[in-house]
């Protein structure tokens, strides 16, 4: 019976190229993106590349939690994923005392709400099965603070407090929680701005870091990776 992973935003930049790393290792693959044309084009370049396995994707828009929660139940319809991914997130520059009114929520709901209430939804099925891996993709924001993304690093910071109380419960369950925490990584967001792109890293290399954390032995684990440009943050 083949594996399942499930990413959240998987049809762009880091969540793609996961996507396409565990693709290549024959796993089946669960999808959500806002936007049902990017789910059709990332299915079809996934048919001709890896005809061998499943593709299962639905839009959702993960800032509302009843679309998260609709997106979990369907997941469950027809798995509970071995690995899941809560890469979905949104960055809105800004000052905390003058960013414009909603920006707050619309971060916190995407980038840290639904990662609590989707993972929720899997949690106990994985604790019976004793077995599965969970990664929270965080940000070298959750470690510094910015000036013009002060939201953005609340949200994440407190994402990485989530992981950390998540890994603890987990733990005795054999259901491994990992903290993906890059730079500057090279993706449609960082397009316009004027950078070269040898500046910034290659989403494949994070990929590459999601699959050498998976591929420990099951008596280790990753708990926190931390990937920066080798010329520092941008």
């Amino acid at each position: 019976m083949s594996k399942s992973i499930l990413v959240t935003g998987g049809t762009k930049g880091i969540g793609r190229a996961i996507i396409f790393k565990f693709a290549a290792a024959g796993f089946d693959i669960y999808t959500c993106s806002r936007t049902q044309q990017d789910l059709d084009s990332l299915g079809e370049e996934l048919k001709v590349e890896y005809p061998g396995i499943g593709y299962f994707a639905k839009t959702a828009d993960l800032s509302k939690k009843e679309e998260v929660e609709a997106f979990a139940q369907w997941v469950k319809g027809h798995t509970v994923p071995d690995v899941l991914i809560n890469n979905a997130g949104v960055f809105l520059p800004g000052s905390i005392h003058e960013e414009p009114e909603g920006n707050f929520e619309l971060m916190m709901h995407t980038n840290l709400f639904s990662v609590y209430y989707l993972t929720r939804a899997f949690t106990q099925a994985m604790v019976e099965r004793k077995s599965g891996h969970i990664f929270s993709m965080g940000s070298i924001a959750g470690m510094t603070a910015y000036g013009n993304g002060g939201t953005y690093a609340i949200s994440k910071w407190a994402l990485l407090g989530f992981t950390k109380c998540l890994r603890q419960e987990m733990l005795e369950h054999n259901v491994k929680v990992t903290s993906i925490m890059p730079g500057a990584t090279f993706t449609a967001s960082w397009e316009g701005a004027g950078i070269p792109e040898e500046r910034f890293m290659k989403a494949s290399d994070v990929a590459e870091a999601v699959w050498s954390a998976y591929s420990m032995s099951p008596q280790s684990v990753v708990e926190e990776i931390v990937i920066r440009p080798q010329l520092g943050d941008i």
